[in-house]
């Protein structure tokens, strides 16, 4: 996504640098502190098992390591293949400068991902068994997504190298690698659109153990995708505005309220399909019934629509404010569709229950903060935030 053709057509003044600045700080070595106490965990997982470290049993194989570590974590590292999608696909130019940030996002969100993919695995060490043809299941939803995902985290780390290259001094690599990376690319928007719509096609899998509020058949990729391509936007101005205050950067409202244009229309248009779907289906009268599935449809739909009313004007959709508090709802809003869907909607039958373990948890949290960190440490040495919005530190 970032190329030398891109990034021609890009102001001179939005040509990407690298920020400067500390690496050892207080907030560096609390996320360093954070993330090595999640490696020691998954160190630990590795010889002792998963009943070691986790609260997984026969009735729930997969916990919060796989919510949302996978499926909530690459949609919210989609922000790469949305702009992809803008700046590429639809060709709009004037995105250029939120298209590198948002795919060193998502290099690193989807790199984690498939690093707790590995660890939940019950046996880790044949792993290796999804690049074997042998092993090859070709009708496995599951199988799709494991090599779509490895796919997908190989493209990326090959469309982020110019911005290493420039750093590096391989301007003649780079040079060779821009004249193919417009493959790369097509792949990059290729296996997102494969492997997003295969989250839901996981659940069409399931059936009846899903819940009628959730179990919407073969709309249900169709709905992943939505929210996959709405978290990515949401990424995007999340990351833009926390890149601004962190780093005392000027905030670049302008270009981020017409991402958030075509956000609130997607927002709409997904939740026209939702409702939709529950009116035509007849399950809309679960949403009214004394349980849990019933509540957390409630709070999933209102972190939905309070948004999307909240943004309905322009005038809105140019507001720092409102922009970044819309965008963390809609954000929150996607992290319920999944944990609804895979775990509060999944009815595994009597006698089971999950809830994730503190170490389940503080895993989670350290593979967040060695994100964090990683990105801090990556725009401060390499070219990844557009030069112009930089201001005194």
């Amino acid at each position: 996504m970032a190329n030398d053709n891109a990034l021609a057509r890009v102001p001179h003044g939005h040509a990407p640098a690298p920020l400067g600045g500390p690496l050892v700080t207080p907030v560096t070595v609390l996320l360093g502190a954070l993330a090595l106490f999640a490696f020691a965990i998954l160190f630990a997982r590795l010889f002792l098992g998963l009943g070691a470290v986790t609260h997984l049993n026969d009735g729930y194989p997969w916990g919060v390591w796989i919510v949302y570590d996978v499926f909530i974590g690459t949609a919210f590292a989609c922000g790469g293949y949305a702009m992809a999608i803008l700046a590429y696909v639809m060709n709009k130019g004037e995105y250029h400068p939120l298209v590198r940030p948002a795919l060193l996002a998502s290099m690193f969100g989807y790199t984690l991902a498939a690093v707790s993919l590995f660890f939940d695995l019950g046996r880790w060490w044949n792993f290796w068994h999804i690049f074997a043809p042998k092993y090859a299941q070709v009708n496995s939803v599951m199988f799709e997504l494991a090599v779509c995902v490895a796919a997908y985290v190989l493209v990326m780390w090959i469309e982020f190298a110019p911005a290493f290259l420039d750093r590096l001094g391989f301007a003649a690599l780079k040079k060779k690698l821009s004249k193919v990376l417009f493959v790369i690319v097509a792949l990059g928007v290729l296996l997102p659109t494969m492997h997003q719509s295969s989250m839901g096609s996981m659940l069409v899998v399931f059936g009846n153990q899903i819940h009628p509020l959730w179990q919407s058949g073969w709309l249900l990729p169709l709905l992943f995708l939505m929210t996959a391509v709405m978290l990515g936007f949401c990424a995007v101005i999340f990351e833009s505005t926390l890149s601004a205050v962190g780093f005392r950067r000027t905030l670049e409202t302008p270009i981020v309220g017409r991402v958030c244009d075509v956000l609130w229309g997607l927002t709409v248009a997904f939740l026209v399909v939702r409702l939709g779907d529950l009116v035509v289906r007849g399950a809309l009268g679960h949403a009214f019934a004394a349980d849990v599935q019933a509540a957390g449809f409630w709070v999933e739909l209102a972190l939905f629509v309070v948004p999307a009313a909240m943004l309905a004007t322009k005038a809105a959709r140019r507001h720092p404010a409102k922009l970044f508090v819309g965008a963390v709802l809609l954000m929150l809003g996607g992290m319920a569709q999944r944990i609804n869907a895979f775990l509060v909607g999944y009815m595994t039958g009597e006698g089971w229950s999950y809830f994730p373990s503190f170490t389940e948890l503080m895993v989670t949290v350290g593979l967040i903060a060695f994100e964090i960190l990683a990105y801090i440490v990556i725009v401060r040495l390499f070219p990844v935030l557009p030069a112009e919005a930089a201001r005194s530190r």
